[in-house]
């Protein structure tokens, strides 16, 4: 949902502006308003998800983003536009939290960075079907074509609505609500042996506080492994590895914007504007190229997440992002400064636009997701997660609504290099505050967290004997 609506939105602007006659500072809010409502979405929706279940709060997600698409469908002027995105941006927030979590819950610990990331797949391929179908309404009406390009998001999310039930619910989320023979049940749909559901089984109940050989189909939780007082552990006592993890999560979470990515995605025909390419139907095509690099490479990183780990996707996409956002400053500084056409200049802005796109997609992206679904512990899950969710959409929010504003004043190669020194830090960040998760069960998080100084986490634990 979300970011398909970032593809749509960012060629949709294009002819916004041209039938509204918005100006700048409107874009600007238009573009990012739904980041700051997502901001408070996601800030509900770990409650939510904890009280209803993962499949109702997805359902839920999915509803608020139809009706948000509706309104900015039938559009009839800047007000209507800006509260369809609004509602959207709940439903996002809501979306964004409760997808990679469901995905975490239900995965083993050798494919959950695989099946984690697939929401993030599946977003970065409704960027790419917005592009497209940018491209091919933008040959419509001026009236009719970004209306409709706006408008038709609400099918997938009616679809998405009533499809999830056809999906188990959350294990984990079971066994915190006492329904252990309903757990059970779902364990062995999702694993690939009775053995391996039976282990599974034990730690899940280990980590809620069950006696790990209880065998009722339904038992009383106590308030505590049931949610309540989540935000005082988090925020006013953590334990030293849930600071860790809160810690970790929000870095992560704050970086993945603070590198520019936002900026790219919803802005990219200005990018492309600035290197020398004119014509709204080309500019609409060199914007799909962004959406066919971003999606390659989000399936190569799929198949690597739960091979290569965590941390060393983090390492190769920050240190691929530093080099390219350099050279994208360099590149667009000197078609900027220069008083004639530079061939060669056009051509490294386009190439390290891709090459930036690509490298993000290929660690930061999916890791964020993933990293920041599964390292809180079972009771905290939710919330917890939520607050990593809040800073990515304040950072976000902050980047779309300030961009063209920021490169007025520091020049558009100036802000490409910020976004480049972000990266830098968020480069020691990662090596220093977030320890390698692949392979540990979501029960061990607290025990890898625990380890002083250790930013490998390779020593074995067992399982349950982090609570």
């Amino acid at each position: 949902m979300k970011v398909g609506n970032t593809g749509v939105m960012s060629g949709a602007l294009i002819f916004i502006r041209e039938e509204l006659g918005i100006s700048d500072t409107q874009q600007e809010v238009l573009a990012g308003i739904l980041n700051v409502c997502a901001l408070v979405g996601s800030l509900l929706a770990g409650r939510t998800a904890d009280l209803v279940g993962r499949r109702w709060t997805i359902s839920f997600a999915s509803i608020l983003f139809l009706v948000g698409s509706v309104l900015m469908g039938y559009g009839p002027n800047y007000g209507m536009v800006l509260a369809g995105r609004c509602v959207a941006g709940v439903g996002v927030g809501f979306a964004l939290l409760i997808a990679p979590i469901y995905s975490s819950e239900i995965s083993s610990a050798e494919a959950r960075g695989f099946v984690a990331s697939l929401p993030e797949l599946c977003i970065g391929i409704g960027i790419l079907m917005g592009y497209v179908v940018n491209y091919l309404l933008g040959k419509l009406t001026l009236k009719l074509g970004w209306r409709l390009m706006l408008g038709l998001a609400a099918v997938p999310s009616l679809a998405l609505a009533v499809g999830i039930f056809a999906m188990p619910e959350s294990p984990r989320w079971l066994v915190v609500q006492g329904q252990l023979g309903k757990a059970k049940k779902v364990l062995l749909k999702v694993s690939d042996s009775e053995e391996e559901a039976e282990r599974r089984f034990r730690e899940i109940k280990s980590a809620a506080g069950i006696d790990e050989d209880c065998n009722e189909e339904t038992v009383k939780v106590s308030r505590k492994s049931s949610g309540d007082g989540v935000w005082k552990e988090l925020i006013l006592r953590p334990s030293y590895p849930v600071r860790r993890m809160l810690i970790a999560a929000v870095g992560i979470h704050f970086f993945e914007h603070a590198t520019g990515i936002e900026a790219v995605m919803l802005y990219s025909h200005r990018i492309f504007k600035k290197a020398g390419v004119v014509g709204k139907d080309k500019l609409l095509l060199a914007t799909i190229g962004v959406g066919v690099t971003k999606v390659s490479c989000l399936i190569m990183a799929s198949f690597y997440l739960d091979r290569v780990g965590r941390r060393r996707l983090l390492f190769i996409s920050t240190t691929g992002m530093i080099f390219s956002l350099t050279l994208l400053g360099f590149s667009l500084t000197m078609v900027e400064k220069s008083h004639e056409k530079l061939e060669w200049a056009l051509v490294l802005s386009l190439v390290f636009t891709y090459v930036y796109v690509g490298f993000f997609n290929l660690g930061l992206a999916p890791v964020t997701w993933v990293y920041g679904s599964e390292i809180f512990p079972l009771r905290l899950r939710a919330q917890g997660a939520s607050i990593g969710v809040a800073v990515n959409r304040l950072t976000n929010a902050s980047i779309s609504m300030s961009f063209i504003t920021i490169y007025k004043a520091i020049t558009i190669g100036g802000t490409f290099f910020l976004f480049a020194g972000s990266a830098v830090l968020a480069l020691f960040f990662f090596y220093f505050f977030l320890p390698e998760t692949k392979g540990k069960a979501l029960e061990e998080m607290e025990m890898v967290f625990s380890k002083k100084g250790q930013r490998n986490a390779t020593a074995e634990t067992e399982p349950g004997q982090n609570l």
